[in-house]
């Protein structure tokens, strides 16, 4: 259950999250649900195992991939449209602001992390790379790092920009949401943080919050 301590729990249906501890998809969603203060439950899937490639997930979601939340019997899929669902379905403490020019610099911000870096270097391309690719691990752990830090360093130069407290001034939005699991990943794959530290700035903010706190992969039933 979320162990978010928001109290404004609204009627929220039968929510399900199917996931897996490690991925940053899934963890987004999960902080994406505290920040509700909704209560959900979890259905679990050793990505490394390929548990996701089992029949049965895969009439859930037929890509694969988690994660997936489940409605009513309503299957979600892509954790930004997850998240932009949760945020209208459930309007209390929003995570896009109102003001449409911001609300644009919110979801390009979010979009640098989930759409640019988080991509080429989540589970089935380092596999693949390790793999088919012939890598030695290495060069994937470099390519990895390489793909983080040039990302890294773009959303470095737009928080000059834009943050303060967290990414967009005193207010949690979806690019606090993405951020923190890409500061997670990335030093799960040894980036040197120091040259970032408005992104360390903000993670650390947003990593304050129980919302975010509960959501880390660590905090997880089936984290190992």
């Amino acid at each position: 259950m979320s162990g978010a301590a928001h109290s404004a729990q609204q009627s929220t249906g039968r929510l399900t999250l199917h996931g897996y501890f490690r991925s940053s998809a899934a963890f987004r969603v999960r902080i994406g649900l505290n920040w509700k203060g909704l209560t959900y439950e979890r259905a679990f899937y050793h990505l490394r195992k390929g548990q996701q490639r089992s029949p049965d997930y895969l009439r859930l979601n037929p890509q694969g991939l988690v994660p997936t939340l489940e409605r009513d019997g309503q299957r979600f899929t892509q954790s930004l449209a997850i998240l932009e669902y949760l945020d209208e379905l459930y309007p209390s403490r929003p995570l896009l602001p109102r003001d449409p020019a911001l609300r644009a610099h919110v979801r390009a911000l979010a979009q640098v992390i989930a759409c640019d870096i988080h991509p080429i270097n989540n589970l089935r391309v380092l596999q693949w790379l390790r793999g088919p690719g012939r890598q030695p691990e290495e060069q994937v752990q470099e390519w990895a790092r390489h793909w983080i830090i040039e990302g890294f360093t773009a959303v470095e130069n737009l928080l000059g920009t834009y943050g303060d407290q967290f990414c967009f001034g005193n207010r949690i939005s979806l690019a606090d949401v993405c951020l923190v699991p890409q500061v997670i990943g990335a030093r799960n794959m040894s980036v040197d943080l120091a040259p970032f530290p408005r992104i360390s700035t903000a993670s650390e903010a947003a990593l304050s919050l129980p919302e975010f706190h509960d959501a880390l992969p660590q905090n997880q039933e089936d984290f190992e």
